[in-house]
């Protein structure tokens, strides 16, 4: 009897298992999903050119700066949640938002650019009727904040890079179609991706719950195909850091010291020439997510620098 109630509790957890697999890319963002998801957020959505952005916003009308905080290559907006609400305790006017392709934003079926999503955070902003902001990316969201200063530098304050990809060299792909071989292929590793978030940490122990965040996403129609466009679109940006230092921007470079997404021996000597003016820190007990790791000393340091900026 007991034999028999293991197959059939076994039977069950496959079943559930295969069901779930089954499940994933397969909700809609479509006007009944952000409609839920205007339910359980603290959020709002921008119908933009290329599709319906969801972002959050505090203090819109203060007078001490906007701060505009870009997420990385997959984990949407909420990333930067403790960073924001420290941002919005602190009195700044503060926006965040999901990029085309992550959390709760479209997924348009475009060519994945830096361009397109540089261009969808500066029309947000506009949106929003922002004259000037500091921009804080974040990994491959320094890659957009380096394009917003590319395209339009008028309407920066300053650029902030945390554990950014954006000084790193790429091949130019031999094509950026995304094939359904590919998609499908991609799809079939969802099953370990959210727990392979934890290595984005030093100390993994300090965010047990964070892979049931991003299982969420999976089930996203379009994800998939989004990252592997996006990864296929990565150029090399030196021309553009020349042209930032050139502006006299402020920019400001936070490092996690034991970061393995992004290895900064790689690009440090190149760095120093094309960003010489860049202030530049590096944070301890902390990898890929300092702003999260080493929450008090990272906070310190940008509130520090924003002072300096916004004041």
């Amino acid at each position: 009897m007991k034999m028999i109630l293991r197959i059939v509790l076994f039977s069950l957890v496959l079943v559930s298992c295969l069901s779930n697999k089954n499940l994933y890319e397969s909700i809609e963002k479509n006007k009944e999903f952000r409609e839920e998801v205007l339910k359980y957020s603290n959020g709002k959505y921008a119908s933009l050119s290329n599709g319906n952005t969801y972002y959050e916003e505090a203090n819109p009308n203060s007078d001490n700066g906007t701060v505009v905080l870009v997420h990385g290559f997959s984990v949407p907006s909420y990333i930067w949640e403790v960073t924001f609400n420290t941002l919005k305790d602190k009195g700044y006017h503060v926006v965040m938002m999901d990029l085309f392709g992550r959390g709760n934003s479209d997924n348009p079926d475009l060519p994945q650019t830096d361009q397109l999503r540089a261009l969808q955070v500066l029309e947000l902003i506009n949106e929003l009727k922002i004259d000037k902001a500091v921009l804080v990316g974040l990994s491959n969201g320094g890659r957009i904040i380096s394009k917003m200063a590319a395209l339009n530098s008028e309407k920066i304050q300053a650029l902030f890079y945390v554990s950014t990809s954006s000084f790193m060299d790429y091949k130019k792909p031999t094509s950026i179609e995304v094939s359904s071989k590919e998609i499908e292929d991609f799809i079939a590793t969802y099953p370990t991706r959210s727990e392979g978030q934890l290595a984005d940490f030093y100390d993994q122990n300090q965010f047990p719950d964070w892979p049931k965040k991003y299982e969420k996403l999976l089930y996203h129609k379009g994800f998939a195909k989004a990252l592997i466009s996006t990864q296929k679109n990565l150029t090399t940006m030196d021309d553009i850091h020349v042209k930032i230092d050139s502006l006299g921007l402020p920019v400001y470079v936070f490092w996690g010291i034991h970061d393995e997404v992004v290895s900064y021996a790689a690009f440090k000597e190149k760095l120093k020439m094309l960003l010489p003016n860049r202030k530049e820190f590096f944070i301890e007990k902390a990898a890929h997510l300092p702003h999260m790791e080493n929450q008090e000393v990272f906070e310190n340091l940008l509130l520090t620098s924003l002072t300096e900026i916004i004041n």
